[in-house]
């Protein structure tokens, strides 16, 4: 069945900004990091954080992390998502998880025109039915060989089964729903929201990246301030890959 973004601000690093100003001010000062840290009012560091992105000293800001839960998202958009290294990842195994009754991810220009959504329903039922079909058949032969070995006939059903699903997961589509949980320092992420928030990523990485950010800026909304495509406080990176609305881009993210 179709399944639908949703993104969940699991953790993230204790008064942020105040972490991001201390480590910051302490490579200009002879104070001990304890003092420094009581004398940051959250006027000091809203104004030295923004004195800091004037500067371009990222450094500091890597001392932070966000961690999110992700889930009604493609494998497709995984994929993607794990290209950005500097961050640490835990995703949905189709190793050790068996996917029967998949859920799936529908792209809105497929959904947008009844007969190609009838003929992507259809391949998505029918890939579902050969994964099934493949399981059991790798089941019961995996099973008989077991304990043709002298397993037991549950030992041998636990290992066939596991067996079944590295092999089945091969006709999965990319369109199959999974589950990541993501962790990036704020300096990756503000990386990363360059990237993706951009109308030249992606559609679904680049709503995902949206919703990441809509709930990083009220928990450090001085840091994330600017976040989002480069095209905010700058010209377009894309060249002729240019969308031609960096005005509608920047009135969008100024309202998010």
């Amino acid at each position: 069945m179709e399944s639908k973004l949703n993104v969940i601000l699991l953790s993230h690093t204790p008064d942020p900004e105040k972490v991001v100003a201390s480590a910051a001010k302490l490579c200009y000062s002879a104070s001990d990091i304890q003092a420094l840290t009581e004398k940051q009012t959250p006027e000091k560091v809203k104004a030295f954080l923004e004195r800091l992105s004037n500067y371009g000293h990222m450094s500091p800001v890597e001392h932070i992390s966000f961690t999110f839960g992700i889930e009604g998202v493609s494998r497709s958009l995984t994929h993607q998502l794990v290209r950005h290294r500097l961050a640490s990842y835990s995703q949905k195994s189709q190793r050790y998880v068996t996917e029967g009754q998949f859920d799936y991810i529908v792209p809105p220009a497929i959904a947008d025109i009844p007969e190609a959504k009838a003929l992507y329903l259809k391949t998505m039922e029918a890939d579902q039915r050969a994964y099934d079909e493949l399981v059991d058949r790798l089941t019961a032969h995996h099973k008989a060989a077991l304990m043709d070995q002298g397993k037991s006939e549950k030992d041998a059903q636990a290992a066939a089964q596991k067996k079944a699903f590295e092999d089945a997961r091969y006709v999965l589509p990319n369109a199959c729903e999974t589950k990541i949980i993501v962790t990036m320092n704020a300096r990756e992420l503000l990386h990363f929201f360059n990237l993706r928030c951009c109308r030249r990523a992606q559609w679904e990485i680049r709503a995902c990246a949206t919703q990441m950010l809509k709930l990083v800026k009220p928990v450090a909304p001085t840091l994330f301030a600017s976040a989002g495509p480069s095209c905010l406080e700058g010209p377009c990176p894309e060249g002729a890959m240019y969308c031609g609305d960096i005005k509608g881009v920047r009135e969008a993210f100024k309202n998010l």
